[in-house]
């Protein structure tokens, strides 16, 4: 679930949420809609414009998440993503558990793959 104190941020024509912006020391930290950070913190009127500029891109990458009992994390997409959970799919053919993992936000473990 996501914080009361985190500010959602929705992009101006369509009023879809792109992210939100996580007051952090006196600032605010532009993060995606599952709680991953996606910049430095900063005034809201700048975490909020990279919220405007990177709009919902970071749902086409591909991620890592760590998972138990494995000593290397997983590749992974996003299908969906709400303020309550992020579910992803599997897409590294060395894993053999669940195809499909939801997990509740904000996430820990999820990490862009670069």
């Amino acid at each position: 679930m996501i914080p009361s104190d985190w500010v959602a941020h929705h992009r101006e024509d369509d009023r879809e949420l792109l992210g939100y912006l996580r007051p952090v020391d006196g600032g605010f930290e532009p993060v995606t809609v599952f709680g991953h950070p996606l910049g430095e913190a900063g005034d809201s009127d700048d975490a909020a414009a990279m919220l405007d500029a990177i709009g919902l891109s970071y749902l086409a990458e591909r991620w890592l998440l760590t998972v138990p009992g494995r000593d290397e994390p997983i590749a992974v997409q996003v299908v969906e993503a709400d303020p309550d959970h992020v579910r992803v799919k599997s897409v590294d053919h060395r894993y053999e558990g669940d195809a499909f993992l939801t997990l509740p936000v904000p996430v820990s473990g999820l990490q862009p793959q670069h």
